[in-house]
């Protein structure tokens, strides 16, 4: 019985030993390998915006810097040079079209053309007689007519970061604006001085404008908005220096002496608002 009792517990020290063994060998071997399918992720980068745009554009003029215009008077076989007491040019209004490139997302630039009409009146007094006026005399004259513009420009344009389609831009452009002076109503009245003025007191005509080719140069800023993907919405501001040139020419009325322009102005800046719609090609 003692030598039976002894193996019953060995065996069972045995098969207690073999289990604690195979247990710690299999925590001891690396668990599972799990296989997660994941979606493939490709990150690329900003695909710059390239390609042909046209454009077109309306504007219309809230102020116009008109210099330091002058008029000349004959006098005696000479020409007496004075400025205008006061002088204005119209609110003008525009319409242009134009043809462009989007180099890249930040840059591009355009070819346009426009179109603008306005009108300018002019006061001053000079002091020589009216035609037909005493020489102790002097003469108010009053100017106005009408001046069409065509600007050829070449522009170019810095398009800032897009926030939520929204586009903010820098550009300046080169040009030539071509302007045409229509004929001008001319009016003169004497002002009394040491002798009374005679009769007729004033006097009218119709002076010819003079057309020209001047330089002119712009500076614009503005948003533009994205309506879809190949339609913008922008409006800007835009300053257009026109240089200087002749107006309008002497008339029959004038004394001797009185040939070429009558007057001449220093060039005019025109501050502009802006809105058009731009249109890529591709």
């Amino acid at each position: 019985m003692r030598l039976i009792a002894t193996l019953a517990a060995t065996t069972a020290l045995g098969l207690a030993t073999l289990t604690v063994g195979a247990a710690a060998r299999a925590e001891e071997q690396d668990p599972p390998e799990v296989q997660i399918d994941a979606p493939e992720v490709t990150i690329t980068g900003s695909t710059p915006t390239s390609g042909v745009y046209l454009r077109g554009d309306l504007g219309y003029t809230g102020w116009t810097g008109e210099g330091d215009p002058t008029l000349r008077t004959a006098i005696g076989g000479q020409v007496l040079t004075t400025p205008f007491d006061s002088e204005r040019f119209g609110h003008a209004r525009s319409g242009g079209v134009g043809i462009g490139v989007q180099f890249t997302d930040t840059f591009r630039a355009d070819l346009t053309a426009e179109r603008f009409t306005s009108d300018f009146a002019g006061h001053a007094s000079v002091a020589s007689p009216c035609a037909g006026q005493a020489a102790s005399t002097a003469c108010a004259q009053s100017f106005k007519g009408d001046v069409t513009g065509t600007s050829v420009m070449a522009n170019a344009y810095v398009d800032l970061a897009t926030l939520a389609g929204v586009t903010p831009y820098l550009g300046a452009g080169l040009g030539v604006t071509r302007l045409d002076f229509g004929g001008f109503s001319a009016s003169s009245a004497c002002v009394a001085g040491s002798v009374a003025c005679a009769a007729p007191l004033g006097s009218s005509e119709t002076l010819s404008g003079i057309d020209s080719w001047r330089f002119s140069y712009a500076l614009m800023a503005g948003l533009s908005y994205d309506i879809t993907d190949r339609v913008k919405l922008d409006l800007g501001y835009r300053f257009q220096q026109i240089t200087s040139g002749d107006t309008f020419r002497f008339g029959a009325s004038e004394p001797a002496g009185g040939n070429g322009a009558k007057s001449s102005d220093d060039g005019f800046g025109r501050h502009e608002f802006r809105a058009g719609v731009r249109v890529s090609l591709w």
